[in-house]
């Protein structure tokens, strides 16, 4: 018996069915994602790091803050993401802003979170930090460059359209670029006319040159969270990517997302978040040279390591090359990134061979690896298992150590995130 694309058509049927039914267990009975409330031990301790008796003092004595929202039994009272945000805007502790340190005069800072291990956590650690992030204050923006789409189906979104991926902004630019090579008068050397560069009507006609910066960005169930979301069928950029090149050599196609990127208002967002594919490839480079920082998760075992070794050497291989003989556009080349760090995933501290990988990792990454892995609890597993992160899960839903011990390990893992990124984003160049 044999099988073809229509076979492989058949079974991704049956599976888009399936996923119908696993959002109806996931999601709320409408299929969308909603954001719970936070409990007051969770807005005063976890989010505002406030003293309990501290914040109730404040509600008390200016009851124009947001009231919340009374549940069950009555003793604690439940906010939205809003109206923590609210408070944090208004509210000051020892005259000290509850509001996050942004670097003034700066444009949104921005991390790749990039590895071409499969299973190596990225989608989990973009997921996680960008929701901490907005716990934090930030206002946020997450790219899913993944056809996989794990971090936009974890955001909630599974209904896109292949025009509004990556993809789309890399065809929108090629139009534009190419439209704005060809009202170039002359060539700068011999006076000559250029010639002409043509787009087949099969990519002009889609009407991808005229979308807005907007267009391609999503909301998100969390309201400082947005997204630029990817879908299945955006897998076929890597082929697309390949015949656009040809239709205009001079294109510097791996410029694509960060021209786009810099079409947006620089206090539109405070962090820009990138979920990589697996693998080097055009989607993935259009990321790396996006990006501010590099920030490499990789399991815990020797195969990972040697994965991971042969990441950073494939993409080292790769830069050398685009840097000596590519369109860079607007890209400063060599490609230099502000940080670069490794982040061990599913870490297990009782495990020796772990404990073992760990020691390696920072004596061959000496200064470049996260001192606070990603350890793996069982809150982490069920966080995954059902396409939320561990601050949407509501604590009430297991034990609270349980819980509070998988929400420790993330916390501690942004807050290094967190610092990393400050520190390189005071070197990033002013917005002119």
């Amino acid at each position: 018996m044999t099988y073809t694309h229509e076979d492989l058509s058949r079974l991704q049927a049956n599976s888009l069915k399936m996923q119908s039914w696993i959002r109806r267990q996931t999601f709320s009975p409408e299929l969308e994602k909603t954001l719970r409330r936070f409990s007051s031990w969770e807005v005063s301790e976890l989010i505002l790091k406030v003293n309990q008796s501290t914040f109730r003092g404040r509600l008390a004595a200016d009851p124009s803050l947001p009231a919340g929202e009374v549940v069950g039994d009555g003793r604690q009272r439940w906010y939205t993401l809003e109206e923590i945000n609210e408070m944090r805007r208004r509210m000051k502790v020892n005259r000290r802003s509850l509001l996050p340190r942004r670097p003034t005069g700066k444009r949104a800072f921005r991390a790749a979170v990039a590895n071409f291990k499969g299973g190596a956590g990225k989608s989990t650690v973009a997921l996680h930090f960008a929701h901490a992030a907005a716990l934090d204050g930030y206002r946020v923006l997450v790219v899913d460059f993944d056809p996989q789409a794990t971090l936009s189906h974890s955001m909630g979104l599974s209904d896109v359209a292949e025009e509004y991926t990556v993809w789309g902004i890399m065809a929108r630019d090629l139009v534009r670029e190419t439209d704005r090579m060809n009202e170039a008068p002359t060539a700068a050397e011999s006076g000559a006319s250029l010639p002409r560069r043509q787009i087949p009507s099969s990519i002009r006609d889609m009407g991808l040159g005229t979308l807005r910066v907007p267009d391609f960005i999503k909301p998100t169930a969390w309201s400082s969270i947005d997204i630029i979301p990817s879908c299945a069928n955006a897998a076929f950029v890597e082929f697309a990517s390949a015949q656009y090149r040809h239709l205009n050599p001079d294109w510097s196609f791996f410029a694509a997302v960060s021209r786009y990127l810099d079409g947006l208002a620089p206090d539109a967002y405070d962090l820009v978040i990138f979920d990589c594919p697996p693998a080097i490839g055009y989607q993935s480079m259009n990321a790396v040279f996006a990006a501010d920082m590099l920030y490499i998760p990789s399991g815990p075992g020797y195969w990972e390591y040697d994965s991971t070794t042969s990441f950073i050497g494939q993409l080292a291989e790769a830069l050398e090359d685009l840097s000596a003989g590519f369109p860079a556009g607007n890209l400063p080349l060599p490609k230099a990134f502000l940080e670069i760090r490794f982040l061990l995933t599913r870490y297990e501290p009782g495990n020796d061979l772990h404990r073992a990988m760990f020691d390696a990792f920072r004596k061959v990454f000496d200064g470049h690896v996260a001192e606070h892995p990603i350890e793996m609890t069982r809150a982490v597993e069920q966080s995954g298992r059902f396409l939320s992160s561990v601050y949407e899960i509501d604590y009430r839903d297991m034990t609270r150590e349980t819980w509070r011990r998988a929400r420790t390990t993330f916390d501690q893992a942004y807050a290094e995130f967190r610092d990393t990124v400050l520190s390189a984003w005071d070197r990033l160049e002013d917005v002119a």
